[in-house]
């Protein structure tokens, strides 16, 4: 069931997409809206997100909806679809070709499959309980780097004012001056896809929402890899903290993680 439903749910997410490439270039700075401190929103999160909402009711109808925009209001049922009609608006209105659709479904609150989508590369990650994870089709796992120094780390940073920003700023010292690098894509979404393929070796992030991680945090378990909360909880969807990593490095990564955001600092 989960296999046909997931090619359902990526044909939504690639009809999504193809909206978002077509608008990218006739954005006007009329058309962008201000949710908060450096949150834009413009027509093509809504539209996508009501559209996807449509196809989703079609496919499985009395499902609910935890989504970005609140175009449908949440119901808390048996199966919730999870929708962040584009992850990385600040990117797509600056024409930064890093943005995404990402789509989860859970299933008596555990998440059960996932789908992100990033249009400009065309690139689909998707995944279900009991089948893995794919990009265009193509099984993915996670990287085999167990040593920090040999690691590329992503994160990113919320809009709104980051509380502790003085040891979120000491722990990206450690991660530069004893890994291959950090990087920060723009999209949690796209970071989480990146892990479960091995592109990155580990990321964490404060600030996020369900929609943000619920597709890509099931990807990178699908894949092999470990993801948790700052405290090493499984509370990663709601907490708006996530840790993930694939397994040899998770034992290193959360510790330095965890020490500098939570605890006592340790190198």
């Amino acid at each position: 069931m989960l296999d046909n439903l997931c090619r359902s749910v990526i044909n939504a997410a690639r009809v999504a997409g193809d909206f978002a490439l077509n608008e990218i270039a006739d954005i006007r700075k009329d058309q962008i809206k201000l949710k908060g401190k450096g949150d834009l929103v413009t027509y093509v999160d809504s539209g996508n997100e009501r559209r996807i909402v449509s196809e989703l009711s079609r496919i499985l109808p009395g499902a609910g909806f935890l989504t970005e925009e609140q175009t449908v209001s949440f119901e808390n049922r048996e199966l919730v679809w999870i929708i962040d009609p584009l992850d990385g608006t600040t990117n797509y209105v600056h024409g930064f070709p890093m943005f995404s659709i990402s789509i989860a479904l859970m299933h008596n609150g555990k998440v059960v499959l996932g789908v992100v989508y990033i249009p400009a590369l065309d690139e689909c990650f998707y995944g279900y309980e009991g089948g893995g994870a794919f990009l265009n089709d193509k099984p993915v796992t996670v990287s085999p780097t167990h040593s920090l120094a040999d690691a590329l780390i992503t994160t990113g940073f919320p809009y709104e004012d980051l509380p502790d920003l003085d040891r979120h700023m000491e722990l990206l010292k450690v991660y530069i001056t004893h890994s291959h690098g950090i990087r920060r894509t723009g999209s949690a979404a796209v970071d989480l896809a990146y892990v479960a393929c091995g592109r990155f070796d580990g990321m964490f992030e404060t600030g996020l929402n369900p929609w943000d991680v619920a597709a890509g945090a099931l990807l990178v378990k699908l894949a092999g890899g470990e993801v948790s909360d700052y405290t090493g909880g499984t509370g990663y969807l709601f907490s708006k903290q996530i840790i993930a990593c694939n397994k040899a490095l998770f034992p290193r990564f959360f510790d330095l993680t965890h020490s500098y955001l939570i605890g006592k600092q340790i190198v």
